[in-house]
């Protein structure tokens, strides 16, 4: 049409369709430009590759998926060309044929439609049973899917961000808008999100109907402004709702940049907005029906709905000789303004004369032949159709003679069915309406109410007044407001498939659409005992396309339900689950890409050790040095070498990444107290405690080494990966069972970075550098901490061990950290200094029997597992998890417990993880005793040395078990967990 619709016909564009240009203008989707075009044939079904064209012009199109190419790397396959937004430089493509859209040697599965039959692939690919893997999988997936997955990384940006709001409206037709009106005029904030390029929904095409006696599309322009106007409202245009959450939590998706030509790489593609609102009003609208009947899925045929909107909104006309086929009253506009537009109408409406409303007046009228009490038996044409095949249906169901009504378009229309997928995503219950046979929202789970079509209220000025009452409400509000506007005819007669003269058992009328799913195919599932509709969903396939069965879902219950011979409610509905529409994987991802995507978090001493030559492992969300290989030096030795170094001379490691949290308050040790198992109340200033806490069920949840740094400050120390853990742990207690205690905790993580230096000569490294602390073994014993200075930093300095030698913690400001450590390691250079990583660490304090949490535990294991049941003074009070540790279970005989092992072979390094058994010769399945946490080659025990869990393992000391390896078993004897200075003097020179 050279005029007319909402587009902007100043503004041509050219994009391409399958290589050849496709002009529109500014305001097209891709779907009206191909469709003005004279484009109608757009790809291929998936099951039968029969041709498909357009069936509607909104997000519930499941026949018009094309691959979009934006530019460089920037395809993706599966959009709906009812929703994108035509612009210049657009390429678009067909899917699912080879080798042309045309032409497609996959349409032969169309001639073998009476094999491939509902449940096909589960009677077909059973046997023989080695075929699976060699022919019928990999058939099967070369197959499968639409479109191609994009072979380059995504170069678009997507940006993320949390909203909060008074009033969240999802849908911005009659109802959303006047709600919207209602509850901004209250002051209070306001999102109003709609997924169309412009807010108005059904206002956009309509062109007859009027508001307060005036064109609807003046009253919409007016709100607009208003709404525009207020800062307390955000206005969101190409923003879908797509997941409604617990706690009014809504996300959605804005397209922010792919309507543009030019914005890629300046803005963000899409944008993910998570929004928690107050309260949250559901404005959807409804999804017309297509209608159920023999080949009805030919290019060229579309949703009566659709027709008006390419006509009104668009300027297109689809056809010039159009046939509506309707079973109710909303085609009767439709095909109203296809006749003002000067195009050929004829409507089919299976009511009967006495049965259709004024509607029938009005069409006739204007000129348009009505046939009423007439059933669709079929359709003519191939990649186009030409020519719908009516029948009329006598008072006994049968059908009279047929007549075929050449046409080169076809609008039908099966009635409405709200879209509640959010409302049922928000745990909301639905209730049958048998007037306008659809499931409509009952009962509410969350803060949120529902609003015209979306809760079936067709009529536009019932809409209107919903919509207000509800945003209304909303704010907190009971403002009610009448609109006097056109009367909106919508009333239908629910049909689940056509009446036909043919037989049923060879008609194939489709439901769903893209996984060409017929209405035999439902009613073959349910003779073949699949009752429930989730089960029927799943062996037909039906209502698992992209549109999710917005389109099929009804009809496809209502064919159930009368195979059933139940009614439908007893049939119930599928599980809505978002995303309401496909979202891409970049904006769910948003900014977490790449480096950001997992995050390193390094210490102050990282560039030092990279500089040295360090080999860096990832641990939790930090990269710390895992050991300093020297020229010819594997893993192995180098760690042999250092281990030896620290025992026989001076270590120096980075322990930044411990976890720290400072505990500050009058009830600071009372605090402490209730969480770890220790005693702290009488733990005196300056002194420090190895801590153990537990989770509420008894078993370890995190250590570290504690110091009191005043009668009111604690610096605690967590696990690497346990920082943020503990944190959130502490919080909870404090902030839910404990509100009454006054106590603050700070993260301090990275404000202190920790040098530890480690071995006999310790002391002697620091000494020349540290002022205002006495050094010495009896003004500083092992287990205490001091303030004072180190290269004229300030220091909190923990004289503790993780390795069982003389060792100190260097605690400084991180903006000092990498002086203060090139210090300390030029000071040590004298004694031989050396400086080590984890994996080193790992073998030195495994030597002591020193347990690592997420090691030596795996969420099960209790103090008295691990040895350390003596921590628990006798006439301590309640703390976490104290009850738990009397429970059946956890005091039963048999337990899994820390002990050492040694293999027979020195040189036999256990693999961690490899199980324990008693007898090798015990039938399979054996009977596994426990597993190896800890396993290393000691270089200063001369030996291989492993910890393990073992069940009962105390009381096997001395014994013999059997350990499984690559190559079979290997006999180990059972120990205690101390390999190295067992009497543990070294600690304490």
């Amino acid at each position: 049409m050279s005029r007319g619709g909402r587009i902007d016909r100043t503004r041509p564009i050219v994009f391409e369709f399958n290589g050849k240009p496709v002009h529109g203008f500014a305001g097209d989707t891709v779907a009206s430009a191909l469709l003005a075009n004279g484009i109608h044939l757009v790809g291929r079904s998936f099951k039968y590759h029969r041709p498909r064209g357009i069936l509607s012009h909104g997000p519930d199109e499941p026949s018009a998926l094309l691959s979009v190419d934006r530019g460089p790397g920037r395809i993706d396959p599966n959009n709906r060309a009812s929703v994108v937004e035509a612009r210049s430089g657009l390429r678009t493509t067909s899917q699912n044929h080879w080798p042309s859209l045309e032409f497609d040697v996959g349409a032969v599965n169309d001639l073998l439609s009476p094999v491939f039959v509902a449940g096909f692939y589960y009677k077909t690919f059973m046997w023989p049973r080695k075929f699976w893997d060699r022919v019928y999988e990999p058939f099967i997936r070369a197959a499968a899917g639409l479109g191609k997955a994009p072979t380059v990384a995504d170069p678009d940006r997507y940006a993320n961000r949390h909203a909060h709001c008074d009033v969240l409206i999802v849908g911005a037709g009659p109802a959303g808008l006047a709600a919207a009106l209602a509850a901004a005029r209250t002051g209070k904030r306001v999102i109003l999100a709609d997924e169309g390029a412009e807010p108005g929904g059904t206002l956009l095409h309509d062109t007859t109907s009027q508001i307060d006696g005036r064109p609807a599309a003046d009253w919409l322009a007016e709100t607009l402004a208003e709404l525009d106007a207020r800062e307390n409202v955000i206005l969101l245009p190409r923003t879908t709702a797509f997941g409604y959450y617990n706690h009014n939590h809504v996300a959605m998706t804005e397209r922010v940049t792919d309507h543009l030509s030019s914005a890629a790489g300046q803005a963000p593609r899409e944008r993910l907005w998570q929004v928690r609102a107050e309260q949250v009003v559901l404005a959807g609208g409804s999804h017309e029906r297509p209608l159920v009947f023999a080949d009805n899925d030919r290019p060229g045929i579309l949703l009566a709905e659709s027709v008006r909107v390419f006509l009104n909104r668009y300027g297109v006309a689809p056809g010039r000789k159009l046939v509506f086929a309707t079973s109710g009253a909303s085609a009767y506009q439709a095909a109203l303004d296809a006749r003002a537009a000067g195009l050929d109408v004829t409507l089919v409406d299976l009511r009967l004369e006495a049965d259709c409303g004024p509607e029938l007046a009005r069409l006739r009228s204007a000129g348009v032949e009505v046939l009423t009490g007439h059933t669709v038996v079929g359709s003519k044409g191939r990649k186009r159709v030409t020519g719908l095949i009516v029948a009329p249906v006598g008072s006994d169901g049968r059908c009279g003679g047929r007549r075929i009504l050449p046409c080169d378009c076809v609008g039908m229309s099966g009635g409405w069915t709200p879209a509640v997928h959010l409302f049922s995503q928000s745990r909301g219950k639905l209730a049958y309406d048998e007037g306008i046979d659809a499931f409509v929202p009952s009962r509410s789970a969350q803060d949120e109410r529902s609003a015209g079509a979306a809760r079936g209220s067709y009529d536009l000025a019932a809409c209107l007044a919903e919509g207000f009452a509800a945003g209304a409400a909303a704010a907190g509000s009971d403002a009610r407001q009448d609109f006097k506007a056109t009367e909106t005819l919508t009333g239908f007669q629910p049909v689940r498939i056509m009446p036909t003269d043919s037989n049923p058992t060879k008609v194939r009328a489709f439901v769903d659409y893209q996984n060409d799913v017929t209405a035999k195919d439902i009613k073959l599932a349910v003779r073949e005992g699949f009752q429930s509709i989730e089960h029927v969903k799943r062996y037909t396939t039906t209502g698992m396309a992209t549109d999710q069965g917005k389109t099929s879902n009804m009809n496809a219950l209502g064919i159930v339900a009368g195979q059933l011979d139940k009614a439908l409610p007893a049939v119930g509905t599928t599980t809505f689950r978002p995303p309401y529409t496909p979202v891409t994987f970049g904006a769910l991802v948003g900014p977490a890409r790449h480096a950001l995507f997992d995050p390193i978090r390094t210490t102050p001493i990282h560039e030092w050790a990279e500089a040295h030559g360090a080999l860096f492992e990832n641990v939790a969300l930090w990269r710390r040095a895992w050991y300093f290989p020297k020229a010819g030096e594997d893993l192995h030795a180098a760690v042999a070498r250092e281990c030896k170094a620290v025992r026989e001379g001076v270590g120096i490691f980075d322990a930044s990444t411990l976890g720290k949290i400072e505990i500050v308050g009058r009830d600071a040790a009372e605090f402490m107290n209730r969480l770890y198992i220790n005693p702290w109340t009488k733990l005196a200033p300056g002194r420090c405690r190895y801590g153990l806490m537990l989770k509420e069920d008894g078993y370890i949840l995190d250590d570290g080494v504690v110091a009191r740094v005043s009668d009111t400050c604690f610096h605690v120390t967590t696990t690497t990966g346990g920082a943020a853990r503990v944190l959130g742990h502490m919080e909870d207690y404090l902030q839910t069972e404990w509100p009454e205690l006054e106590v603050f905790l700070t993260s301090t993580t990275e404000q202190w970075a920790v040098i530890a230096l480690q071995g006999p000569k310790a002391r002697a490294v620091i000494a020349p550098l540290v002022d205002g602390i006495d050094l010495s073994p009896d003004a500083f014993p092992h287990m205490a901490m001091r303030s004072g200075t180190i290269c004229g930093v300030p220091t909190r300095l923990f004289r503790v061990s993780f390795t069982g030698e003389l060792g100190f913690e260097i605690n400084v400001p991180a903006d000092h950290a990498h002086a203060v450590w090139e210090a300390v390691f030029e000071s040590g250079r004298a004694h031989g200094i050396t400086p080590y990583g984890t994996e080193t660490m790992h073998v030195l304090r495994a030597e002591k029997g020193y347990i690592i949490v997420g090691q030596e535990t795996d969420g099960t294991v209790t103090p008295d597992d691990v040895g350390m049941a003596g921590m628990i003074p006798k006439a301590k009070g309640d703390f976490v998890g104290k009850r738990s540790l009397a429970r059946p279970d956890v005091v039963a005989t048999g337990r899994k417990q820390l002990v050492g092992l040694m293999t027979d072979d020195p040189k036999l390094v256990l693999d961690e993880g490899a199980q324990i058994v008693t007898d090798t010769n015990q039938p399979i399945p054996m009977r596994m005793l426990g597993h190896v946490t800890s396993s290393y080659w000691s270089a200063n025990c001369g030996r291989s040395i492993a910890l393990a869990l073992v069940e009962g393992g105390r009381e096997r000391m001395n014994g013999h078990l059997f350990v499984t390896t690559p190559d079979g078993f290997t006999r180990v004897t059972v120990c205690e967990p101390v390999f190295f200075d067992v009497q543990g003097e070294r600690i304490n020179a």
